[in-house]
């Protein structure tokens, strides 16, 4: 079974969202069988690069709510997140373009280390002083290589505005074909659609039905070709 995750370096309610499906995932019996593949959303793809601002700022602006209102918000986030074991700086955060992220974690997949990268990146941007924003590529590149990468792929990669943009660009197109208009968001088997950080309950429920559904394999057809199994392999017989 697949699940395919939406989601944004930027968005908190991923980086929550993600623990709680994990916790879900740990306790499923089929979880050995569950391929888990993130896929590219941006939540402010018109931002410039280099444009970094405060956290509390962004919000403010963003969605017309005092600084105060925002401060709430963050320590609520940083209570959600305590309660899944995770890290959240409350104070002095930043937020920025995402897009270089989302490139290096296709690059990531292709290398078999998106899931040790996604996290990285999450866990640098809610739980470290140190910024993905403001540093530059380097602490990118960094990032990339605490989590398996070769720093001169990562090095490329940044360098080359065109690649895997196209992979990015088509992730977000998906999603919008899915009906997706927000982040987190889970697709179990191209079947069911999850929206948010859901409690793990939800996402236990979900893996349990969606797996519950898989139909039967058909057999094509089994003319007792030759093949191997736990026994052995079979010995061509001679005619």
């Amino acid at each position: 079974m697949r699940v395919e995750i939406w989601s944004d370096i930027a968005c908190p309610w991923c980086y929550v969202g993600k623990a709680r499906f994990e916790k879900a995932l740990e306790a499923f019996p089929h979880r050995d069988q569950v391929e888990v593949v993130h896929r590219s959303f941006e939540l402010d793809p018109n931002r410039a690069k280099g444009d970094v601002q405060p956290v509390i700022s962004m919000l403010t602006k963003k969605y017309g709510m005092s600084a105060a209102q925002a401060q709430a918000g963050e320590e609520n986030l940083g209570t959600q997140a305590a309660a899944e074991g995770l890290e959240y700086r409350t104070r002095d955060r930043d937020h920025g373009n995402t897009f270089d992220m989302h490139r290096l974690l296709h690059l990531a997949k292709a290398r078999g280390r998106q899931d040790e990268l996604i996290q990285l990146l999450y866990r640098a941007n809610f739980a470290e002083e140190r910024s993905v924003f403001a540093e530059g590529e380097e602490r990118l590149v960094e990032l990339a290589v605490a989590a398996g990468l070769d720093a001169d792929d990562a090095r490329k990669v940044l360098a080359d505005p065109d690649a895997y943009a196209d992979d990015v660009r088509a992730d977000e197109r998906e999603a919008a074909e899915l009906g997706a208009n927000g982040v987190p968001f889970f697709v179990l088997d191209r079947k069911y659609g999850i929206s948010g950080a859901q409690p793990a309950e939800v996402f236990t429920q979900a893996l349990t039905q969606a797996w519950g559904e898989r139909p039967p394999l058909t057999l094509i057809e089994d003319n007792g070709a030759e093949a191997c199994g736990p026994d052995g392999c079979a010995v061509p017989q001679q005619h």
